[in-house]
């Protein structure tokens, strides 16, 4: 599968400003790993190969243990593995990410309220959106995964030889 353009270059405005939402997330009083196994876990459900390379790679350079990676997509069956604001970031992010789906039910905002102060709910909401477009972006101009690009220069590099 190929690249089909580059939106960074295509559109620099608007990757500018889907910059500028990262940044206010960086800025906010979300731990960054919570962010990380969130943005994960979105792009798991999306099933954005681009995103799920990178987010995997950034958990394991915050020093997220590799069983813990692993275990995101099946977070509710891994026991106290993931604490309890991470359980209901990821509860949160799945109902958000699946609102055709969930319509986001009154119960998945009293459950994730019982955790996150109003702040910390709509930044986390914030995050999660933002992922989503970020999939979107990756997944329809078929941004390749940095372990996909390395695979095919070690194949060119082979070939050479």
């Amino acid at each position: 599968m190929s690249k089909r353009l580059d939106y960074n270059q295509v559109a620099p405005a608007g990757a500018k400003a889907l910059g500028g939402v990262y940044g206010y997330i960086v800025q906010s009083s979300l731990p960054a790993a919570l962010t990380e196994l969130v943005y994960l876990r979105i792009s798991q459900i999306n099933n954005c190969a681009y995103c799920l390379d990178m987010h995997t790679r950034d958990l394991l350079k915050k020093g997220q243990p590799v069983e813990k990676i692993a275990l995101v997509q099946a977070w509710a069956e891994a026991g106290d593995l993931f604490d309890e604001r991470e359980r209901a970031a990821l509860a949160w992010a799945e109902s958000v990410t699946r609102v055709a789906d969930t319509g986001v039910p009154d119960g998945a905002y009293d459950a994730a309220r019982a955790i996150f102060d109003e702040r910390e709910l709509v930044d986390l909401t914030i995050a999660i959106g933002l992922m989503n477009t970020y999939n979107r972006m990756a997944i329809s101009f078929r941004n390749t995964p940095l372990a996909a690009l390395k695979s095919q220069h070690s194949r060119d590099i082979s070939a050479v030889d």
